[in-house]
């Protein structure tokens, strides 16, 4: 706040009378007791002791610079720039030189150069906001005549080579970001915990150089990107749902009534809306839009809370951003000016379509508006070919890359105008290829460029494969493929056949042949005129083994055809049979060999074979055993006896069944049989020629029972035991 006093008011209006040109009109005597001035908006007024105060008129800028920039350079920011001022006010706090939009973090800066000479005037920049403060060095105003001079020499870098687009600046005299796109003024305040019913009357009741506040709309991403990243704005905007649940309007500013945003999560987008993912959520009464603090979700993004908002957190209220300008009946304001840089890029066309061997070529490029394209021949320096839109090459027999720009060099796009040779006739590696039998078949042709294509067909058809080497699906029969030569779109239309001729190979059958111990066996590999080439390192047809295992022996027919067919012999030896022993339970006899095998058969009379080993029924007396191969490699015997034990007799003269006697015994002579009565009393003992028992002792005969009896052969036997039967 200016105090003016009366010696302060003579003085003006003396030098206005020797001053024509400085309007009266921008005089203007104030009958009120609260005045609020530029530097100190958003500050409460001060009372004044006089009821009569002067207003200072705000200071006017114009700049211009509207200019092309290459990446990773430094250019001025103005080319020129002004400053009118009140007489009564020489100074401001402090201007400002922000990128407002197009700002990119990290790569963006923006710093007075020549510092030198501005020994008066010093700076800070703010790397969030992308926003340079220009002030005084010795902690008092700087003077506009300062701050114009400085503003010249401020400059603007990237430090990305692949930097794009437009950078728009703006030179304020207030704190507030200035938005050229909008002509309005943003401004965070901050205050921790404040409603947004409190906040949208604060922000109402303030006022930036005359222009009235309000909470914020925000109807563009210029607008949100300055808003809610470069100033760092988490808090209160003019948004609200509180009229109708799901429907969000803006309800402050000029923009009071707008509708950006209908339904919940999933709503629509009739103008601009930038929620935070999940957002508007609309649960409880969280009917207030508010910028998402920094670090939560997508930043600069908006969010729904009650009028409170929490306690504390990421989703308590920090502050309000207050919007200025666009009010009706408002005064433009020239506190602020835009310039911008562009930086000008050449998009080219798609490259022309290839030629054959030779031609010329036809580029086309569209320049960022207002550049001028240039063609080179280099990615970096090299010779200008020409200027305009469009280039058309000389004749040209090889690939050539050119290159063009739009100014920067930097930012040179590379174009190619490719020429494919049309490739020579392909070469076979073999035109025929002999193949033994059905199968797959690798044939293989070659050109001095390109690719190879194979055909069924010496003209039209469609490829079946791509590549010098072709493994034809299974071919049974004579065949001929074709070999076709291109480079792109180059195609030596003249096809290579490429024949392929099956041979038949020898037909062999494998077999299995016997081998009887001790002996030795032909092993045929079954067709005459061929060369045999077999296991063993023999080659006739015909060769004799002695040993089992498998013999292999390839087969090749005469050349041409060179044929070879493998036939595998199984040589099986099959052992001559050795009869180990030969049991006997009854008339049952059982034969037992030293090694069991399938390929025997067995006889117990040397007339009738059977595959078992087990015969029935066995007469009695001395019989033999025979074991045989059945492939005819020798045989065994062994004789055994088959003893006959009668279950009983009948001793009555009938002449049948008149004694009781063993069949079979006459073949041991030195046998002895014992015979006992059913308390064990000895009755008789039959050996050598008396091998019979009439049923008498001592010559009396015994009455009808049961009788026992005990064989013993001889030492070599077990004793055989059993009981039988007198019957009168």
């Amino acid at each position: 706040m200016k105090s003016i006093n009366f010696l302060k008011i003579i003085t003006i209006f003396f030098v206005l009378s020797f001053k024509q040109s400085y309007s009266m009109e921008k005089i203007r005597f104030l009958y009120k007791d609260l005045i609020t001035l530029p530097n100190d908006t958003l500050k409460p007024n001060k009372k004044k002791n006089s009821n009569l105060s002067l207003a200072i008129i705000p200071p006017a800028i114009k700049a211009s610079g509207d200019q092309f920039y290459c990446p990773q350079t430094t250019i001025n920011v103005v080319t020129s720039i002004l400053i009118t001022h009140d007489p009564l006010e020489p100074g401001t706090d402090a201007g400002y030189v922000q990128i407002s939009s197009g700002y990119s973090g990290g790569s963006d800066q923006l710093a007075l150069s020549n510092s030198a000479a501005h020994p008066s005037v010093t700076t800070s920049w703010d790397a969030v906001a992308g926003k340079l403060k220009i002030f005084s060095a010795t902690g008092g105003n700087i003077s506009y005549a300062d701050l114009e001079d400085a503003i010249k020499d401020v400059v603007f870098s990237n430090s990305s080579a692949t930097a794009s687009g437009i950078k728009t600046f703006s030179i304020t005299i207030g704190n507030a970001n200035y938005l050229p796109s909008t002509q309005h003024y943003y401004l965070f305040v901050p205050s921790i915990g404040i409603t947004w019913t409190a906040a949208k009357a604060a922000a109402e009741a303030s006022n930036y150089y005359g222009l009235q506040g309000y909470l914020a709309t925000i109807l563009s991403a210029d607008e949100a990107k300055l808003i809610g990243e470069q100033a760092s704005g988490t808090g209160w905007i003019g948004g609200s749902d509180a009229e109708t649940e799901g429907v969000w309007k803006w309800v402050t500013g000029p923009e009071a009534g707008t509708v950006f945003w209908n339904g919940a999560v999933n709503g629509s987008t009739p103008n601009f809306a930038f929620w935070n993912t999940g957002e508007p959520n609309n649960q409880g009464n969280e009917d207030y839009a508010h910028i998402t603090q920094p670090g939560v979700g997508i930043k600069g993004s908006w969010n729904d809370l009650s009028n409170t908002g929490d306690t504390s957190g990421n989703y308590q209220p920090k502050g309000y951003v207050v919007e200025y300008g666009g009010m009706p009946g408002e005064a433009t304001l020239e506190i602020a000016a835009s310039t911008k840089i562009t930086i000008p890029v050449a998009t080219p066309a798609a490259n022309p379509s290839p030629v054959c061997d030779s031609g010329t070529f036809t580029f086309s490029a569209t320049p960022t508006a207002g550049s001028t394209i240039s063609w080179y021949d280099a990615a970096v320096g090299g010779n200008l070919l020409a200027t305009g839109n469009t280039y058309t090459t000389p004749t040209l027999n090889i690939t050539t890359t050119y290159y063009v720009d739009a100014g920067c060099e930097l930012n040179r796009k590379s174009v190619v105008a490719t020429v494919n040779i049309t490739p020579s006739t392909p070469v076979a590696v073999s035109s025929t290829v002999y193949n033994c039998g059905s199968g797959n078949v690798t044939i293989e042709a070659n050109s001095n460029i390109g690719t190879i294509n194979w055909f069924t067909s010496s003209i039209g058809g469609n490829s079946i494969h791509t590549g010098n080497n072709f493994t034809t699906p299974t071919v049974s029969s004579n065949t001929t493929y074709y070999a076709e030569a291109s480079n792109g779109t180059c195609i030596n239309t003249t096809r290579t056949p490429v024949n392929i001729v099956i041979y038949t190979p020898p037909a062999v059958t494998d077999e299995t042949v016997i081998l009887c111990q001790y002996q030795k066996v032909n092993l045929d590999a079954g067709i005459a005129g061929m060369t045999y080439k077999w296991s063993t390192g023999e080659t006739a047809q015909i060769i004799t083994v002695t040993a089992s295992g498998t013999y292999t022996v390839g087969v090749t027919s005469p050349a041409p055809e060179s044929c070879t067919s493998r036939k595998t012999i199984i040589v099986d030896e099959h052992l001559i049979p050795v009869i180990k022993r030969v049991t006997v339970n009854g008339t049952t006899a059982t034969i037992y060999l030293a090694n069991e095998a399938d390929y025997y058969e067995y006889s117990v009379d040397g007339l009738n074979f059977q595959d078992s080993n087990v015969f029935y029924n066995v007469p009695a007396g001395l019989r033999t055993a025979f074991a045989q191969g059945k492939n005819g490699c020798g045989g065994d015997t062994l004789n055994f006896v088959v003893l006959v034990f009668p279950e009983f007799f009948t001793p009555n003269n009938d002449s049948f069944n008149d004694v009781w006697e063993v069949d079979g015994m006459e073949n041991y002579p030195q046998a002895e049989i014992t015979i006992f009565d059913r308390y064990g009393k000895l009755i008789a003992q039959l050996k050598g020629p008396q091998m019979s028992w009439d049923g008498t002792f001592n010559k009396t005969p015994l009455p009808a029972s049961d009788y026992w009896y005990a064989l013993k052969i001889d030492d070599t036997h077990p004793v055989f035991k059993g009981h039988f039967s007198l019957k009168r």
